[in-house]
């Protein structure tokens, strides 16, 4: 069995992508904080980490691809979870009588419309969604409601004044799995996660984006993150995707050529969209 580390207290969506990416075979280890996640990965304490790094509505969550490159772990695999959110509160209570809701920023992101169709209750962040519940019911909330899954307010006996308040039903996030040690690619389906650097002349993320699609790599994601102590510099964060992982390896080796700095996570397969 598989010791797989997520973050938050009984979180429902992260519970779903741990057993989807171990088959089910999963013994969950529950950690307050995404860097609590990478420890109990890098200390042995797990085998495996899941870790949020995109929501369809929301976008990227930045510190998590900060902490991927903060730690010498390798993205092993992936999962996309569909994120249904629910407005839970103590049993009784009305929507007139809800002044706030809290659940976690990049959950509060994807419930936008909600806020402004409610315009006097107030958004809290708060450190986990299904943790809001739990202290919601357990009387250690200052907060009203909080906003988490249907799975979530069952477990603590909340009650769902509202359901779908995501913005868009096509709403989904993509978890990626890290480990001590990396995977053996598939030999199609591949998929790779890299950081790399490019010096500060003109042409030069042309030059490095053009190195890419001369050997056929689809490029499905790129970002840019500020580098600490040196402002106004970047790294920029990208999957790739190409007819085989080789494909994928040559255009990081020739990508090298001009990159002042470059790091693969992983090549991992890459997963259907979830329905």
């Amino acid at each position: 069995m598989n010791r797989t580390a997520i973050q938050g207290v009984r979180g429902a969506f992260s519970h779903t992508a741990a057993m989807r990416a171990m088959g089910g075979d999963v013994e969950v280890v529950e950690c307050r904080t995404f860097e609590d996640l990478f420890a109990a990965v890098d200390s042995g304490g797990a085998q495996r980490g899941v870790v949020p790094v995109e929501n369809s509505l929301a976008g990227s969550i930045p510190r998590n691809m900060d902490l991927l490159l903060e730690h010498e772990l390798h993205v092993v695999a992936e999962v996309r979870v569909r994120i249904r959110l629910c407005l839970a509160t103590r049993p009784g209570c009305r929507l007139r009588e809800v002044s706030s809701a809290a659940s976690h920023p990049v959950a509060l992101e994807q419930c936008r419309g909600f806020f402004a169709r409610n315009p006097t209750v107030e958004s809290v962040p708060a450190f986990d969604t299904a943790g809001c519940i739990k202290d919601l019911m357990s009387g250690d909330a200052s907060y009203d409601a909080a906003i988490g899954s249907e799975l979530a307010a069952s477990l603590y006996g909340a009650e769902i004044l509202e359901r779908d308040l995501e913005d868009d039903c096509e709403n989904y996030t993509r978890f990626l799995v890290v480990a001590r040690a990396p995977t053996t690619p598939p030999e199609s389906g591949a998929k790779t996660s890299l950081v790399f650097r490019v010096r500060h002349e003109p042409g030069s993320l042309y030059t490095a984006l053009g190195l890419l699609a001369q050997h056929g790599v689809d490029l499905t994601r790129l970002e840019s993150r500020p580098i600490p102590g040196r402002p106004w510099e970047y790294r920029f964060y990208a999957d790739l995707r190409g007819a085989t992982p080789g494909d994928q390896s040559a255009a990081i080796e020739a990508l090298g050529v001009v990159a002042d700095e470059i790091h693969v996570f992983g090549q991992y397969r890459e997963e259907p969209q979830a329905t």
